[in-house]
């Protein structure tokens, strides 16, 4: 086995390992990203970028590339179904906060794509795909890092360590920090179609959260090519049923009936968790994104949370590379968990709780409020800072 040195070893080549490794690069610290995947991968996963998320990307001069390849979106909506009932939500009320005042969908692979595009030209970054992190320890000095790939089993040593390795996080195992939380009960379905719900839903948002009038609850998110819907099992259905090609194309048909077939482009069904770790930093290794904390998607914050840890943790390791002390990592977990925990979780957990309410009563008061709210300047600004995630940046920035 042999041994080779960096600054900061990053386990995991996603959207987050790989933003983490060019903020790094900006800040003169040389890094070494390992990912077990030989590629990066394209299927459907995050596709929301908030305001505050364009705002770091502008730094580094992505953000327009991105939006050449995504859909803005001004408005988001919750609506009732097949009335057309809708509160919605303008985000240019943010003008005043944001330089980007809405929301992009954009698949997270595109990102991915940029970034690794930008890293393949830095001489300080070392990309190794098809190398799969087994095991992490570390003394006073170093983090060792046991890695198994074509070449066999390697060992490599760095001064820190990012494990931004997911939901199935190998780093966070090997710290011992326990994900505390829950799974919730339901499943849901991402389908995936090239049709044109906009042209049979009249003022149909790109980014929409509906009500059904049978009870039930979906979602249609527009990407530049295709629908992006988040459907659900019916009452007594099981989840084998539920995915089977006759229950999506009844599903889908229940939000557009017509004579012919939906074209399915793609069904995934993935379970919901809301977790987090008691703490972001174990002597020189820190956690960030979902190796850190679980969310709802409902509200599109997991990989936007996951991209500002990224950039916050690599300007604390460059302060203590640059003679701050190690404990100046604490810092980075004062800034993210509070705001991980209060409002990217809480409001993730509010809006799943909210769009599964199956009671029609306290749905019609759910949805005036809304109404109540959208309808108001000052009360829709105020709810639009949360929501896109501008005040819960704010307040990390502001923590000691």
């Amino acid at each position: 086995m042999s041994e080779a040195d960096s600054q900061v070893a990053i386990v995991g080549g996603g959207p987050v390992g790989l933003l983490a490794a060019l903020r790094l690069s900006y800040l003169g610290l040389s890094s070494r990203l390992f990912e077990a995947e030989q590629r990066l991968p394209e299927d459907l996963r995050a596709s929301t970028f908030h305001p505050p998320t364009l705002e770091l990307l502008d730094e580094l001069g992505l953000t327009e590339s991105l939006l050449a390849q995504g859909r803005i979106c001004p408005t988001w909506q919750v609506r009732m179904h097949p009335s057309h009932e809708r509160a919605a939500f303008d985000l240019s009320l943010l003008k005043a906060d944001t330089r980007h005042p809405y929301r992009l969908q954009c698949e997270q692979f595109r990102l991915c794509r940029l970034l690794l595009q930008e890293l393949r030209g830095r001489g300080n970054v070392e990309l190794r795909f098809g190398h799969r992190v087994t095991a992490l320890s570390q003394d006073a000095d170093r983090v060792h890092l046991d890695v198994e790939s074509e070449r066999g089993a390697q060992r490599f040593r760095a001064l820190f360590a990012i494990g931004a390795d997911g939901a199935r996080s190998i780093v966070r195992g090997c710290l011992g920090l326990p994900f505390q939380g829950q799974t919730y009960l339901e499943t849901t379905i991402l389908t995936t179609t090239p049709f044109l719900f906009e042209e049979h839903l009249p003022g149909l948002s790109g980014i929409n959260y509906v009500w059904h009038e049978g009870g039930g609850t979906f979602s249609l998110l527009r990407l530049p090519q295709i629908w992006r819907c988040s459907l659900y099992p019916d009452p007594g259905e099981s989840l084998d049923d539920a995915v089977a090609p006759a229950a999506i194309q009844r599903k889908l048909q229940g939000i557009v009936s017509r004579n012919e077939p939906y074209e399915v482009l793609a069904i995934r069904p993935y379970r919901i968790h809301m977790r987090i770790v008691d703490r972001y930093r174990k002597g020189r290794v820190a956690l960030a994104g979902d190796a850190a904390h679980l969310n709802s998607p409902s509200g599109g914050m997991g990989m936007n949370g996951g991209l500002q840890d990224a950039w916050l943790l690599a300007e604390a390791l460059g302060e203590v590379a640059g003679g701050a002390p190690l404990e100046r990592l604490d810092r980075y977990t004062r800034r993210r968990r509070p705001v991980a925990l209060e409002q990217i979780l809480k409001q993730a957990d509010g809006n799943r709780r909210r769009m599964q309410e199956r009671d029609p009563a306290k749905r019609r008061q759910l949805f005036e409020e809304l109404r109540r709210i959208a309808g108001d300047r000052e009360r829709a600004r105020s709810h639009l800072l949360r929501t896109s995630m501008i005040y819960g940046w704010r307040r990390c920035l502001e923590a000691a």
